[in-house]
């Protein structure tokens, strides 16, 4: 996108970012810990704002929705014309990965949306961690570019938003989001199809390397926002354990993968110090962004939020109005004229125009990588994978699936994987049930059956990989159920301890099935 009369201010650092975040963006509060902590009007990743530039006739080769090109020319002119009237901008220039598969991007974004380029810059590697001395001394040349504009309306659209995939030019063009995940999603979903044209294949999982009497190997962790991803990648088994990625990553064969991002993206609700140290700690080290986190009245975070009383409400007022709840029913509620139980439902779902009694549980934090403690150094070389698996958050009366199940032939896990069922999570908002994502992975923008055909051939050369699903959900019910004493949830120290049994050689004493539903002890082979 070529704009005349824009200023851009190129790759500030993150002192200036966050001081253009405070002078631009709205409901922005800095925190006790010194960090920064966005309420955003979306609460979630627009899926169904989404659409890859390509004619009708062509639909029936991506896994979304399309646009046809004629059409998104009228908002990307919106989009420049918009710019241009702000005068000013902020870019970013990254890399996604490291060595010989990283991806040069360019990220633009109008100032308010400067918490959003904060986040970004930490995610990304810098020119320097990639290119040599002559190319530094040249103007960048990236392969992407993100033109992200929060408070530029799609008009015509529904929602007034609207996220355009031109993966022909390796552009994508955000409008009215205000959300973080939208930009690094933006990345990610053509990185997938960028490494996919190069024989990988774009994993949503996070990675670990772990050493088990003096042995060392990766784990990747794939799962749906929500399904405990992040978490599983965090915790410990073995003698050593070194977080890679908790997020993305690409395979190739052999086992083989790289990295993409130089952070974490992690799901902050229920967050504890006891149950998930690495994670508490990053999200209120200083250099962490932060998204949709309650903020208690002395700058602390309330991890655990879940309804908001009537004197809250009237606290939050200007914020919750500045994000798009009813002014007329926040003073309604803040006044006591409306009361929780008639606008929020046994199962705490709000009744529509009174979400914001209910605070969201997709809160979320970006914490660099250098804030993870004992996270892997990434400039060494990275043992292969060892150990894949695929979590599944089960829950409703009907959940049965067991601790963990290994898979007997990459056939067998790739039809799993492609299966891709789970519980909906607070990252999906207000709606319930279940959902599939074939490979856990909603970012592909091609056919989902090529991620399939791509996965059987790399596990092909994976001959010692153990392949895996666990449930990280319920059995027999919910939460609800668990307190009524009818349900058991699998906490954190039981998928572990799951995890440890899996690497050791010891599946059958942490209960492992295989896939065909009897027992087996963890042998590391197809055969």
């Amino acid at each position: 996108m070529k704009t005349s009369n824009l200023r851009m201010i190129r790759n500030p650092s993150q002192k200036e970012l966050r001081a253009l975040a405070l002078k631009h963006t709205p409901a922005v509060m800095e925190t006790k810990y010194g960090n920064l902590n966005k309420i955003s009007r979306n609460k979630a990743r627009m899926a169904q704002y989404t659409y890859c530039l390509a004619p009708e006739s062509e639909a029936g080769s991506y896994s979304g929705k399309v646009m046809d090109p004629a059409k998104a020319a009228a908002l990307i002119a919106i989009q420049k014309k918009y710019l241009e009237a702000q005068g000013e901008a902020v870019a970013i220039e990254g890399y996604y990965g490291l060595g010989k598969e990283a991806v040069g991007v360019e990220w633009i974004y109008s100032c308010e949306g400067a918490n959003i380029a904060g986040m970004q810059q930490v995610l990304s590697f810098p020119r320097a961690a990639v290119e040599s001395k002559e190319q530094l001394a040249k103007p960048f040349a990236p392969t992407f570019r993100i033109i992200f504009t929060p408070d530029c309306p799609a008009e015509g659209m529904p929602g007034r938003q609207a996220i355009l995939v031109d993966l022909q030019n390796w552009t994508t063009y955000i409008l009215g989001p205000d959300y973080f995940g939208e930009s690094k999603k933006g990345v990610l979903r053509m990185l997938c199809d960028y490494l996919y044209q190069r024989n990988g294949l774009v994993l949503h999982a996070g990675a670990k390397v772990v050493q088990i009497s003096a042995k060392r190997e990766t784990m990747a962790i794939m799962g749906l926002s929500g399904t405990g991803k992040t978490t599983t990648t965090f915790s410990k088994q073995g003698e050593l354990t070194h977080p890679v990625q908790d997020d993305m990553i690409t395979l190739w064969p052999g086992g083989r993968y790289s990295v993409t991002e130089n952070g974490c993206f992690a799901k902050t609700f229920g967050l504890t110090e006891q149950t998930e140290p690495v994670i508490y700690d990053g999200t209120i080290h200083p250099s962490a962004w932060v998204e949709n986190v309650f903020v208690n009245s002395d700058g602390t975070y309330d991890f655990g939020k879940t309804t908001l009383t009537p004197a809250e409400v009237a606290k939050w007022k200007e914020t919750l109005c500045l994000t798009g709840a009813s002014k007329e029913n926040v003073e309604a509620y803040a006044a006591g004229k409306v009361r929780l139980e008639e606008i929020v439902d046994a199962g705490g779902t709000p009744r529509d125009g009174w979400d914001f009694v209910v605070w969201t549980q997709n809160g979320r934090s970006i914490i660099p990588l250098s804030a993870i403690r004992d996270a892997a150094d990434l400039t060494r070389e990275l043992p292969p994978i060892g150990s894949m698996g695929t979590l599944n958050r089960d829950e409703g009366p009907e959940a049965a699936t067991p601790g963990i199940v290994r898979f007997t032939s990459p056939a067998q896990a790739a039809g799993y994987f492609m299966l891709g069922e789970t519980s909906k999570t607070g990252a999906a908002g207000k709606e319930r049930g279940k959902t599939r994502s074939p490979f856990t992975q909603p970012f592909f923008p091609r056919s989902h059956a090529l991620q399939a055909k791509r996965f059987n051939e790399l596990a092909a050369t994976m001959k010692h990989c153990t392949m895996w699903l666990m449930n990280t959900g319920y059995i027999a019910g919910d939460q609800r159920d668990v307190e009524a004493g009818k349900a058991l949830k699998v906490k954190i120290a039981h998928s572990s301890a799951m995890l440890e049994a899996l690497l050791g050689g010891r599946a059958n004493s942490a209960g492992a099935s295989s896939g065909n539903g009897t027992r087996t002890s963890a042998t590391r082979s197809w055969t």
